[in-house]
């Protein structure tokens, strides 16, 4: 852990993290993108403990994105990758961040923000920035497999003690 503070927030990525990342056209354009099963579940345990945002760059998906977060409960906004250092630094601070990412640019966040994590099937370069690297990828239960362990490491909970949400 690189630094010893508990954090204030988590902010997910959401296509290749929360999303397997297959985004379906047809000709009418993007319609549909994969989100996996348990990460809501694991989601609301941890909204108690911290506060949650998503983030997307991606404007023609937007939509799709923004639907099923927002049906989960949570707040989402659409940064670019190239601006997402200097926005959690604005709106969060990015020492009280832990970021989940797997993006192409994400090391660039992952590189200042208290704590990172990224799906096994993230890109090699974004690994090497992860403070953890889940066993699950993206879209199959990586996120549930993340907040258990932000669960444990930051505020240390077992999630088998967990009796209900």
């Amino acid at each position: 852990m690189r630094k010893k503070h508990i954090p204030k927030y988590l902010i997910l990525d959401v296509d290749g993290v929360i999303t397997d990342g297959t985004m379906i056209y047809d000709t009418k354009g993007k319609r549909f993108k994969i989100f996996g099963p348990d990460d809501h579940d694991s989601l609301k345990i941890l909204k108690k403990y911290m506060k949650i945002h998503f983030v997307s760059g991606d404007k023609k998906g937007f939509q799709i994105s923004k639907k099923r977060v927002t049906d989960m409960g949570f707040k989402i906004s659409l940064v670019s990758a190239m601006d997402r250092v200097d926005w959690v630094e604005k709106e969060f601070g990015l020492l009280n961040c832990v970021y989940i990412g797997d993006g192409i640019f994400d090391h660039l966040v992952m590189k200042k923000v208290l704590y990172a994590i990224a799906p096994k099937n993230s890109l090699d370069h974004v690994l090497d920035e992860a403070d953890y690297v889940t066993k699950r990828s993206s879209g199959d239960r990586a996120v549930a497999e993340g907040v258990i362990h932000i669960l444990k490491i930051f505020f240390n909970i077992n999630l088998r003690n967990i009796k209900k949400i």
